[in-house]
């Protein structure tokens, strides 16, 4: 088939050229004297991303699954509670890694389309008198049912129950796209990973701790090693890493950070927004559902709902080998039920319209009954009424 696929799920998320062309580069000395002059801005500049000014910013070589076993094991013990709210696949992949660590986890089950329950979880800390409870999980953006949480809610029901537990969010495929602020908003430790938002390949597990995260590596009693904070601590003070990195992929981080703090975060954010809520009047015009309840809808994927007698993995087949174009499967037990289409990363107007039409496509060969043209047409109008010149 002549031209290339196009990719749009959520995550490896579409590159831009500068990014591919910064990491093509001869290999290099990780150790030379010169090297803390690429590490050192990549790691400040990472602060505002997060949005923080007090915490610290890291990035190892491994992925956004890592990220949450840094989190939990340079923090916590072996017994210690967690709270965790499950409402899609990754909270559930979670909540998993941290009952095999051996955390006590106190899961409360959402259900699927839904984001985590501000008054429940107010209302389990304060009953927590004890406080037993030593960090809450936070998912902000469930990637497998398109569904974003209110981390700003979550800090506020913390802070009214008076509870000092540290707050650990899981931003994988929010970082970079979506509104966050970690400062503001009281996080401890913020998860993310580099091919999402930060729109390079996987590979990167990026990641911002507080000051108070930070003074809990003393007393964690977890084993650890590769994923030990102090070692890259000790060795990024100075520019280094404890061991090697893959400097290609520190070049591409550095020429994404210029792209998304050239633009700037709020634009970022913004944008996101924009291509999200076009692709979502396309499913309304298509006669379709979203998998996200209102409110909890997420501005980097759309998990949509096909109708009870159709399969998405039809759909999502149709559209691969007929239409050479990528779109997210169902996971766990939305499985067959929904499709995703991510809109996040390197896209724009355009890049969603070519998605939604291949999607129409698909659907109508499918069998699944909508208007030709109703969701492309929708999606125009709104990007035609809220474009900036």
């Amino acid at each position: 088939m002549a031209g290339r696929n196009h990719l749009y799920i959520p995550g490896p998320t579409n590159s831009p050229h500068e990014v591919l062309s910064a990491m093509h580069l001869p290999m290099e000395d990780h150790r030379a004297p010169t090297f803390p002059l690429l590490l050192k801005p990549i790691l400040e500049d990472l602060k505002k991303v997060f949005r923080t000014e007090t915490g610290q910013a890291f990035v190892f070589p491994a992925t956004g699954t890592a990220g949450w076993e840094i989190a939990l094991t340079n923090t916590l013990s072996p017994g210690d509670k967690v709270l965790i709210y499950r409402f899609g696949q990754f909270s559930h992949l979670w909540m998993n890694m941290a009952q095999r660590l051996g955390l006590d986890v106190e899961m409360h089950e959402v259900q699927w389309g839904k984001g985590i329950p501000l008054d429940d979880m107010e209302a389990r800390l304060k009953e927590d008198t004890a406080h037993e409870i030593k960090a809450v999980l936070a998912t902000h953006n469930e990637t497998a049912t398109g569904v974003t949480s209110d981390i700003s809610g979550v800090r506020k029901a913390m802070d009214a129950a008076k509870h000092p537990a540290l707050l650990f969010v899981d931003g994988v495929s929010s970082i970079a796209s979506l509104d966050y602020r970690m400062d503001e908003w009281g996080i401890d430790a913020s998860i993310s990973g580099s091919q999402k938002g930060f729109m390079l390949p996987a590979g990167l597990a990026i990641l911002a701790f507080s000051q108070k995260a930070l003074a809990c590596l003393d007393s964690a009693k977890f084993p650890r090693c590769f994923l030990d904070l102090k070692d890259q601590m000790n060795s990024n003070k100075d520019g280094y890493t404890p061991y090697t990195p893959s400097t290609p992929m520190l070049h591409g981080l550095r020429a994404s950070l210029d792209i998304l703090l050239e633009e700037g975060m709020e634009n970022v954010y913004a944008r996101h927004h924009r291509l999200a809520e076009g692709t979502r009047r396309a499913v309304t015009a298509w006669g379709l559902k979203l998998c996200a309840q209102p409110g909890f809808e997420s501005d980097t994927v759309s998990a949509i709902v096909v109708p009870e007698d159709k399969d998405a993995r039809d759909v999502i087949a149709k559209a691969f080998n007929k239409y050479d174009i990528s779109l997210g499967g169902g996971l766990s037990e939305v499985m067959g039920k929904v499709f995703r289409i991510g809109h996040i990363g390197d896209m724009n107007d355009v890049s969603m319209l070519g998605a939604i039409a291949g999607v129409e496509m698909a659907l109508l060969d499918c069998g699944i009954d909508i208007v030709p043209g109703s969701g492309v047409a929708a999606a125009i109008e709104y990007y035609r009424a809220t474009v900036t010149a």
